[in-house]
């Protein structure tokens, strides 16, 4: 029945809420819904776990409220730099140097403005509590792969091209053990990508493709077909197909996601290929490293 937990902090006044909710925003938390009324508005700021602990003894921190990270060093820059960047200094602001805790952690304070003062803290083993999960490496060695690639969008499938081969020869594949196989469009590539897996000559597929809104009236009917083909084909023959078929409204937005702005979604689609394929293969010699 319980949804969530909250904590209310009346901000006092408009310059320090607006500071507050930029150092968070600067420390990477997530923004979530806020609201803002005729005589309020608050900014609200998600964490995936929230916990309500009560302390009998020495209480682990100079702040009451306390967010676990995982990568405190970063947190600690970032939050030095957003007290350059905003005018304060680190000092002042009373931004503690990161210190070891007594119970297996480190932990540093910040106190972004006075009378707000937060602690950030991390297990010094990150692995404390969690499942040893089994994970695929980024090493292609000894993989052979097979990338379908659609001709329609020429202009962004060849750079997504690019970069999954990319991908796949910087991290140890030859190029011989690479199959290049061109089909018309994305609508093509379910079938080839399903004939490719069913001879058997790869250990993984690439998917490449690009579909943009504005040239086809049933663009949701295509890319939900070439979606569940590329899937379906997974699921039955047992080969790891990984999906890198943009979907975009505009020319300007495929382009940002095969290299100009968003990163190379080809190179991102080969390199989950390789983890897939590592992966396959420790469960299969039951989840050995």
């Amino acid at each position: 029945m319980i949804k969530g937990i909250s904590f209310l902090r009346p901000a006092g006044s408009r310059v320090v809420y607006d500071r507050l909710a930029s150092f968070f925003s600067a420390l990477g938390f997530a923004s979530g819904v806020g609201w803002k009324e005729e005589s309020s508005r608050g900014a609200a700021f998600l964490a995936p776990l929230g916990n309500l602990e009560f302390v009998d003894g020495e209480f682990p921190s100079t702040a009451d409220v306390l967010v676990e990270v995982t990568g405190l060093d970063v947190v600690h820059q970032a939050a030095a730099n957003w007290l350059r960047t905003e005018g304060g200094d680190p000092e002042a602001a009373r931004l503690s140097a990161i210190t070891q805790t007594h119970w297996k952690s480190r932990i540093f304070t910040a106190e972004p403005e006075p009378g707000f003062a937060f602690s950030f803290w991390a297990w010094t083993d990150p692995l404390r509590g969690k499942p040893v999960a089994v994970e695929g490496d980024l090493s292609a060695a000894g993989m052979k792969f097979a990338i379908v690639v659609a001709r329609w969008n020429a202009v962004i499938t060849e750079r997504l091209l690019e970069g999954g081969l990319d991908a796949l020869l910087r991290s140890g594949a030859k190029r011989a053990d690479i199959e290049l196989v061109r089909v018309p469009g994305a609508w093509e590539i379910p079938a080839a990508a399903r004939t490719v897996a069913n001879v058997g000559r790869v250990d993984a597929i690439v998917t490449l493709g690009c579909l943009l809104r504005g040239e086809t009236a049933h663009y949701e009917a295509i890319y939900n077909e070439v979606a569940r083909g590329i899937g379906q084909s997974q699921q039955e023959t047992g080969i790891p197909h990984s999906f890198g078929v943009l979907t975009c409204e505009t020319l300007e937005q495929a382009l940002n996601r095969a290299g100009i702005k968003a990163g190379n979604k080809g190179f991102e689609a080969a390199v989950a290929a390789i983890e897939m394929v590592s992966l396959r293969r420790k469960l299969e010699q039951g989840g050995a490293a």
